[in-house]
C-alpha cells in the first residue's frame, strides 16, 4: 500500500507535529538561559548531577489519537486541523528525574482513586507528601537546582 500510494498518485506521508508557540522574545530568553546553564556547567562539572527537573503529562481516555502513530497521506501537506473536546477526561502523571534518578510516577487521583484536575493545593500536597520524603534521601547542597513545572494558579513560592 506503501508503494502504491507513492509512486502512482505521488504520495507522501505527513505526520502531525503539536508544537507550543513561542512569542519572539521567548527565543532572546532560550539563548540567555542555555548560556548561563552552560556556564555554570563550566565552573562546577557536578552541576548536571545536582539538576532536578519535574514535569507531568496528562493521558487522554477519550480515545485521543496518538499523533506518533496516525500519518496522512496526500500529494500535498493537508495541514488538517483536529477538534478534540475542551474539557476530556484525562489522567495526570507527574514525576522528577536528575542525571542519575527517576521518583515517580505520581497519579493525580483522589481517595477513591478517580483522577482530578490539578490544582495549587495538589500540586503542594503532592509535593509535601510524596516527593519531599523520597526527595530526603538524596545528597542535596548549595548548588542542587530544581525546576518545577508549576500549574497555572501555583506560586513560584510553593514550587520552592
Amino acid at each position: 500500500m506503501r508503494r502504491i500510494l507513492h509512486n502512482d498518485p505521488h504520495y507522501h506521508p505527513y505526520k502531525i507535529q503539536i508544537v507550543q508557540a513561542l512569542n519572539t522574545r521567548d527565543y532572546g530568553a532560550q539563548v540567555r538561559f542555555y548560556q548561563e546553564m552552560l556556564d555554570l556547567i563550566g565552573e562546577d562539572e557536578d552541576l548536571v548531577n545536582n539538576i532536578w527537573v519535574s514535569d507531568e503529562a496528562h493521558f487522554h481516555v477519550s480515545g485521543f489519537v496518538n499523533k506518533q502513530n496516525f500519518h496522512y497521506w496526500s500529494q500535498a501537506n493537508p495541514r488538517a486541523l483536529h477538534e478534540k473536546p475542551l474539557h476530556s477526561q484525562k489522567v495526570t502523571v507527574w514525576c522528577v528525574m536528575s542525571a542519575s534518578v527517576i521518583i515517580g510516577p505520581y497519579l493525580f487521583e483522589n481517595e477513591a482513586g478517580n483522577a482530578v484536575t490539578v490544582n495549587a493545593d495538589r500540586y503542594v500536597e503532592m509535593l509535601q507528601n510524596f516527593f519531599t520524603p523520597q526527595f530526603a534521601h538524596f545528597p542535596v547542597n548549595e548548588n542542587t537546582l530544581f525546576q518545577c513545572r508549576m500549574e497555572q494558579q501555583a506560586t513560584q513560592q510553593e514550587c520552592q
